[in-house]
């Protein structure tokens, strides 16, 4: 089969098209026949060797797929061959004709979504989902601080906590991404070298600060957030953009008593009722209207390491798929 692998940690040039073995199926597991793979920030971590969980190289990149099941394994009883489904391996294997995903992690698809959405909300809904109310247990009227708010996890966190009744502050790098997050509802949206988000933050909450930090960009800018943070406020990173976190993290929980968690959607158990809720809630939401998964640009496989620049690029504000077999 054709995929797309990464041949060693660097640049653009490590991702090639190549024929490799075609997966076949084990106990558990479920071989899908790849209509999209939906492109995430991790996907880069992965291609240039920052990822914080190890992967083996050459690799094939791609942690959520839409497609056709093809083949099941011993004791699959979720799915069957034929049925239309969407899958989460947080091992890769999504930038090619089949994939491999075990059965905890596969969604069957409900008869109203096409394979361009099921590729697009599974990580970034659902990681949205979980800091939100797994995690940050939102209630309505409290202060959300999502850096990074025009990217795909941030245009699912203002939509889903406006839709909580919560108040939405955001920061953008670039002039132009604040469109959407300020169109979905947020209150507020600063562009970085323009305005000061600590200084928003705190005039919006009366000095108070807010209750729930969203970073995906670590460094400077998960240092100043602690900076405006309630009392027994909490932060959850979910991703190093600008570089790794500055080890002080305990001392500047310290001043005010505020909890931090490094979220990592593969670690919500996949049999819980958490995860249940958190499909049922993103569905629910994509189905009535009021849940939008703005897909920008759609890439063949030949184009991977232009979709790779596209994000690079730091213009997106939606999302990128790779096209595999359509559909």
């Amino acid at each position: 089969m054709k995929a797309v692998l990464v041949m060693q940690p660097g640049g653009l040039e490590q991702l090639q098209v190549a024929d490799v073995v075609a997966p076949v199926t084990a106990p558990g597991w479920v071989v899908i026949d790849v209509a999209y793979c939906g492109l995430n920030w991790a996907d880069r971590m992965i291609r240039i060797g920052t990822y914080p969980h190890p992967f083996t190289y050459p690799v094939i990149p791609g942690l959520e797929v839409a497609g056709v099941v093809r083949a099941v394994g011993a004791g699959v009883t979720r799915v069957k061959p034929g049925d239309r489904v969407a899958g989460f391996n947080e091992k890769g294997g999504g930038y090619a004709e089949q994939a491999l995903v075990h059965e905890d992690w596969v969604i069957k698809l409900p008869d109203w979504m096409d394979f361009k959405v099921a590729a697009s909300w599974q990580i970034q809904g659902l990681t949205a989902y979980h800091m939100l109310h797994t995690v940050g247990r939102l209630q309505a009227g409290q202060w959300v601080l999502v850096h990074a708010i025009g990217g795909g996890v941030g245009l699912f966190c203002t939509q889903l906590a406006v839709h909580a009744g919560a108040q939405v502050l955001g920061t953008v790098g670039t002039p132009g991404k604040d469109r959407l997050p300020l169109h979905y509802g947020a209150a507020r949206v600063v562009v970085a070298g323009q305005q000061d988000f600590e200084a928003a933050a705190l005039e919006l909450t009366g000095g108070r600060g807010v209750d729930l930090v969203i970073d995906s960009l670590g460094a400077r800018t998960l240092d100043r957030s602690f900076n405006v943070v309630r009392k027994m406020g909490h932060v959850i990173s979910i991703g190093e953009a600008e570089g790794l976190p500055y080890q002080n993290i305990r001392e500047r929980l310290l001043p005010r008593s505020l909890t931090f968690t490094r979220l990592h959607l593969g670690h919500v158990d996949p049999h819980g009722q958490a995860w249940a809720d958190g499909i049922a809630h993103v569905l629910h939401g994509i189905q009535d209207g009021w849940l939008q998964v703005p897909v920008q640009q759609i890439y063949p496989m030949a184009a991977a390491s232009e979709m790779h620049a596209h994000i690079e690029s730091r213009q997106l504000s939606g999302k990128l798929l790779l096209e595999v077999r359509g559909g």
